[in-house]
């Protein structure tokens, strides 16, 4: 196409193609390019897994619950469309995380960045590891740093530098809860990169991660806040986006993308009901495993096969007050593999945000399911909330009958970045560039699960995009 006007086609409505459709927008406009840009959603809504439910003057968020602030991305993007004054902190009074240890709550010790020990007295101090445990760990300051720059997985690189001990009882529910997935298996390069520089730049981990840290939380974030959330929940944004497009795009609800077919710089995309889409442009943000089938006509996908994806559920539960004897003075607690738990995690909801509840009510969000323990996340309503119930009284001593329960099953929604990940991902989008110029890879499954994440390489795919197309000779202004 020789004009200005460019026909952009985003596959997927999740917060990915949300993003991609905004940017995508504001960037080709801003090189004087008209986009066309049509959004093509299997479903019947927008947002995908960002779903907030208002309930009896709770606010419950069924995905993802909030996001990590040092990820400035969705930060911005929330003041791009007028939702600035609505980003929530939370409370200043629960900063405290536990981690079950021998079937009991212990908090985490002061200092950990990432779960990395960087406040060598509390972390001595723990009952989380023995002695032996603690020395293992100090062995970091003198062990020869991996120079090699090499990927090699999480739960080696940590076991490597810390020991297995502080692997299994602090950094695998930490790190690897993020992704439910295995740390054995997950790529360093693809969740935690900057663990590996540090270790390359310092020789110790312990020092590196003390030298580089910042004031902030407990795990990390900004001086404010590890973590922020919007007062109507995560999905003020994703309507907002949706409002903001709606006069400008196109939107195909309860459509699919069957096929796309390449000729001549134009892309044809046959829609699952039986209409033809051409575009210039073609931005899939579907999951890995939906978005091979489109491109293996194309090129050779065992990059995304590689990729396993990981089914959890959320429970939320609801109660009185009265009914609750303990007071909170955290966000929650985490459950390592080896505790044997149903339970993989709990926030404390109404303790860690207090928008989320009225003052006479108590929410909790339990999680189950991950990488080798799934089954639970198909098993029965009943079934996984006896078992909730079960853990939650033996652990935190709680006998009360929830108000309600809210129970979210997100199947194939985790996704599991394999040891060599990033590599392989960059031959495949390289190989695409040159190929299928256009055509562009993006969400959870590359670059990051974290909704800031989504939004980033959206705003950056979208900016790049528009760059190369505005320095085509034949690109009219």
């Amino acid at each position: 196409m020789t004009s200005s006007k460019r026909r952009i086609a985003v596959i997927g409505g999740g917060i990915t193609g949300l993003s991609a459709a905004f940017y995508m927008r504001k960037f080709f406009a801003e090189q004087g390019l008209t986009p066309q840009i049509t959004i093509i959603e299997k479903s019947g809504s927008l947002g995908g897994k960002v779903h907030t439910l208002h309930r009896d003057g709770f606010v419950i968020e069924k995905g993802p619950d909030s996001y990590l602030a040092r990820k400035t991305a969705m930060t911005e993007l929330a003041e791009e469309v007028g939702l600035g004054d609505e980003l929530v902190t939370t409370n200043p009074n629960a900063k405290k995380t536990y981690i079950l240890h021998d079937g009991k709550l212990h908090p985490m010790p002061s200092g950990l960045v990432l779960g990395i020990p960087t406040e060598l007295r509390p972390f001595m101090e723990s009952d989380l590891i023995s002695m032996d445990g603690k020395i293992r760990a100090l062995e970091d300051f003198l062990l020869p740093p991996k120079m090699d720059g090499e990927d090699e997985s999480l739960g080696d690189f940590i076991e490597r530098r810390l020991g297995k001990e502080v692997l299994e009882n602090i950094t695998e529910p930490l790190l690897a809860g993020i992704y439910a997935g295995d740390t054995r298996k997950l790529s360093l390069q693809a969740t935690f990169p900057q663990f590996g520089a540090v270790e390359r730049e310092y020789g110790s981990l312990i020092k590196g991660m003390n030298t580089g840290r910042k004031p902030v939380e407990t795990h990390t974030g900004t001086k404010k806040s590890a973590f922020y959330t919007f007062r109507g929940g995560l999905q003020s944004l994703t309507e907002r986006l949706e409002q903001s497009l709606r006069d400008s795009v196109q939107l195909k609800l309860n459509t699919g993308a069957e096929s796309i077919d390449y000729q001549d710089g134009l892309y044809t995309i046959t829609l699952s009901d039986g209409s033809v889409l051409e575009a210039e442009h073609v931005v899939i943000t579907v999951p890995t495993f939906a978005a091979s089938p489109l491109l293996k006509s194309h090129m050779d996908t065992a990059a995304l096969d590689r990729i396993n994806y990981v089914s959890v559920a959320n429970v939320v539960m609801a109660f009185d007050r009265k009914d609750i004897e303990t007071e909170y003075d955290g966000s929650g607690f985490l459950v390592p593999r080896k505790e044997g738990r149903t339970i993989t995690a709990c926030t404390w909801t109404s303790t860690k945000w207090l928008h989320t509840s009225p003052d006479d009510r108590v929410l909790m969000r339990f999680y189950v399911g991950r990488a080798g323990d799934e089954e639970i996340v198909d098993e029965s309503d009943e079934e996984i909330t006896r078992r909730v119930l079960h853990d939650m009284k033996e652990l935190m001593g709680i006998e009360a009958t929830p108000i309600f329960t809210e129970i979210t099953r997100l199947h194939r929604s985790m996704p599991q970045y394999p040891v060599g990940h990033m590599n392989h991902i960059a031959q495949l989008r390289a190989e695409l560039a040159e190929q299928r110029p256009g055509l562009i890879l993006l969400g959870a499954g590359y670059d990051g699960v974290g909704l800031p994440d989504c939004i980033r390489t959206a705003r950056d795919a979208a900016s790049a995009e528009a760059q190369r197309v505005a320095q085509q000779p034949n690109s009219v202004r």
